[in-house]
C-alpha cells in the first residue's frame, strides 16, 4: 500500500482551474520531486495535502485513510509536516522555543497538570526540552538555541524550519523550496542534509524545488507538472531528456510544434 494517494486532485478558484486530475503515488521511504514552471500549482497541491485548501474534487489517501475534509493540525497528527517557500517561524521567539512549540501537541500532561504545576507536567516539560536540545544539536543550532529566530543567518533559518516539521514526528516530510536562496555551497550541504534525515528518521519526502542541480542530485523519482496537470514522472534520466517537460520550461519548438507561450 502505497503511503500517500491522490486521485483526480483537482481544485478551481472562481473558474481557475488551479490543479487538474493530478495523481501521485509515494511510496513508504521513497525522496520524489515535484517540479514545474512558476504557476504550475505546486504549491497548491502541497495546501491541498495539508488542509489549507479542500479539493474541488477527488481523493487524498495517505496511510489508507482520507484527509479531505481534515484541518492542518489534524493532518499533522496524521504523520504530515510540511516547511514552507517563504520561511514561516516565530520570528520572536528563541530558537529553542520555536522547536518546542512544534513538540507540544506530544505531550501526555493534560490543562490542569500545567494549571497546578503537577510532577507529570515537569516531567513532560524536562522530555520537551531534551528532545528540543537534541535536535537543535543535529541540525548544529546548539549555539543559537536562545537567539531569536528572526536574526539566524539565512541557512541557518531554513535549518530551523526543517528542524522544527521534523519535530512533528512525521512519516511524510514535504520541504517547499527548501534551497531558494542558497548558495551553491549551501546547497550542497541541504543534499547531504536531506538525504540524511530520510534514513536517520525513517522518512518519506516530497520535494518541490526550482534548483535542478538538487533535484537531479536527490530525487529517486520526479513529477512535473505544467498548468497544474502532470505531464511527466519518471527517474531524473527521463525527465531530463522529455521533450515535453523541456518545451514546458524553455518555451522552444518541440516535434514542429510551436508553443502557445513561453514561460517566465
Amino acid at each position: 500500500m502505497a503511503l500517500l494517494e491522490t486521485r483526480d486532485l483537482t481544485i478551481s478558484f472562481g473558474g481557475l482551474m488551479a490543479v487538474a486530475n493530478v495523481d501521485l503515488c509515494l511510496q513508504q521511504g521513497e525522496l520524489v520531486g515535484l517540479i514545474g514552471p512558476n504557476g504550475a500549482g505546486k504549491t497548491t497541491i502541497f495546501n491541498l495535502l495539508t488542509g489549507v485548501y479542500r479539493p474541488t474534487r477527488g481523493e487524498i489517501i495517505f496511510n489508507g485513510r482520507s484527509l479531505v475534509g481534515l484541518k492542518p493540525y489534524q493532518i499533522t497528527q496524521r504523520g504530515i509536516a510540511r516547511t514552507f517557500q517563504n520561511i514561516r517561524l516565530f520570528g520572536n521567539l528563541s530558537v529553542l522555543d520555536n522547536i518546542r512549540i512544534a513538540y507540544h501537541w506530544h505531550s501526555r500532561y493534560g490543562i490542569l497538570n500545567a494549571i497546578f504545576r503537577l510532577p507529570s507536567f515537569h516531567q513532560g516539560e524536562a522530555a520537551i526540552l531534551a528532545r528540543s536540545q537534541e535536535l537543535l544539536r543535529i541540525f548544529k543550532l546548539e549555539p543559537y538555541q536562545y537567539e531569536k529566530a528572526k536574526n539566524l543567518p539565512y541557512g541557518e533559518q531554513r535549518r530551523l524550519e526543517i528542524a522544527r516539521a521534523l519535530a512533528a514526528r512525521p512519516k511524510l516530510l514535504l520541504l517547499d523550496e527548501p534551497a531558494a536562496g542558497m548558495n551553491p555551497q549551501e546547497t550542497k550541504e541541504l543534499m547531504t542534509l536531506i538525504n540524511w534525515i530520510r534514513q536517520e528518521f525513517d522518512l518519506t519526502i516530497l520535494l518541490i524545488e526550482h534548483d535542478m542541480s538538487l533535484v537531479m542530485g536527490i530525487c529517486e523519482r520526479i513529477y512535473v507538472l505544467d498548468y497544474g496537470q502532470v505531464i511527466a514522472e519518471g527517474p531524473p534520466e527521463d525527465i531530463r531528456n522529455n521533450e515535453r517537460v523541456i518545451e514546458a520550461y524553455l518555451g522552444r519548438e518541440v516535434n514542429g510544434v510551436a508553443p502557445q507561450g513561453g514561460k517566465s
